[in-house]
């Protein structure tokens, strides 16, 4: 998660043993990722885009809300834009599933989606790229197991880097709560035989699985496996496979 696997930061890494080093490393990796992004749109559009993308996901919205990166900006060139960022191998677009089924690629709402960083050791240098290294106290809370749940998000999008590299398409679904106007999530949703998995993402240990429950009782005969991710030991609940994330190659 500190690293990542861009050549450049792997060796810096091997070579120097210096997370500041491989840090600087990531920071120039991403400037050359603007450059490309100018070339795919001009505009500075793209690279707005890409740059928000851990702010987004920070503020546990059920969406990407372009409107707040881009005011009045027309979902349709926004689609055009994020096709070639996509083709570019710089993000992952998690598209919400309206009928959480096995044909979710049907169901998928177009307007409705999560971005996530094809590298997770960049989207750690991105989403705080503003800071000075030493003033960054993530390296420190990473390599000492001690991630606040406000930085979840860097979680999500370890486990949308897994799901792709295994070869799956990401989805993800949401449904209101009875009693307030927030929303259950499920953080991932994969489809395997003739049914389906619901994934939920915890950034250290677990007390509820709420989401994960409420999604049992509305879909229980559409669900084959349900799991929860997590930073501990793998175990069992009931029905709920508690794994941790280095196991999510294998879902």
């Amino acid at each position: 998660m500190l690293v990542g696997g861009m050549p450049q930061a792997v060796d810096a890494y091997i070579s120097t043993n210096n997370l500041s080093f491989v840090d600087q490393v990531k920071r120039n990796i991403l400037e050359l990722y603007e450059e490309d992004f100018r070339k795919i749109d001009p505009s500075g559009r793209a690279g707005m885009l890409f740059s928000a993308i851990p702010a987004e996901l920070s503020k546990n919205t059920s969406r990407y809300q372009v409107s707040s990166v881009i005011a009045g900006e027309k979902e349709e060139r926004v689609r055009e834009i994020l096709a070639d960022m996509q083709d570019s191998m710089a993000v992952y677009i998690s598209y919400h599933a309206d009928n959480p089924s096995i044909g979710m690629a049907l169901h998928k709402d177009p307007r409705r989606y999560k971005l996530f960083l094809c590298d997770t050791g960049l989207f750690t240098t991105l989403a705080f790229k503003d800071r000075d290294f030493t003033e960054n106290e993530i390296y420190e809370k990473l390599l000492s197991d001690k991630l606040g749940t406000d930085l979840g998000y860097l979680y999500e999008n370890v486990v949308a880097q897994m799901l792709k590299a295994a070869g799956n398409d990401l989805f993800y679904y949401t449904f209101p709560k009875e009693t307030s106007n927030h929303n259950y999530e499920i953080d991932f949703l994969l489809a395997r035989k003739n049914k389906i998995c619901p994934l939920e993402v915890k950034s250290s240990g677990y007390k509820t699985h709420t989401s994960l429950d409420v999604f049992q009782n509305k879909f229980s005969g559409q669900i084959l496996r349900r799991y929860l991710i997590y930073t501990k030991d793998i175990r069992k609940e009931k029905d709920i496979f508690c794994i941790p994330f280095y196991m999510v190659m294998f879902l």
